[in-house]
């Protein structure tokens, strides 16, 4: 834990009024952004496919887009959408 406090604050005067700015900005320096990026695309595709297979698409990709994993469970347990009831064909 120290050493990760001692790369956040590197080069920064913890009095100065920016400082928290400057701690913020190392922190995000520190994140993997490729490996977010790719695992967010993951949850995305899987997402659309889960979407997909129970016909809500859209909401498959807006889940897992939001959410990741957690998406995936909340599209699994929504209903399918119902077609809309059509009367019967006339006789010729």
């Amino acid at each position: 834990m120290d050493e990760l406090l001692a790369r956040a604050t590197h080069g920064v005067d913890l009095d100065a009024p920016g400082a928290f700015w400057h701690v913020f900005f190392n922190l995000l320096n520190m994140l993997p952004w490729a490996a977010m990026f790719w695992w967010s695309l993951l949850f995305v595709v899987v997402g659309a496919l889960l979407g997909w297979w129970r016909g809500r698409l859209f909401e498959g990709i807006v889940w897992a887009w939001l959410l990741g994993p957690i998406g995936w469970i909340v599209v699994l347990l929504r209903t399918r959408p119902k077609l809309p009831r059509q009367p019967p064909p006339l006789p010729r």
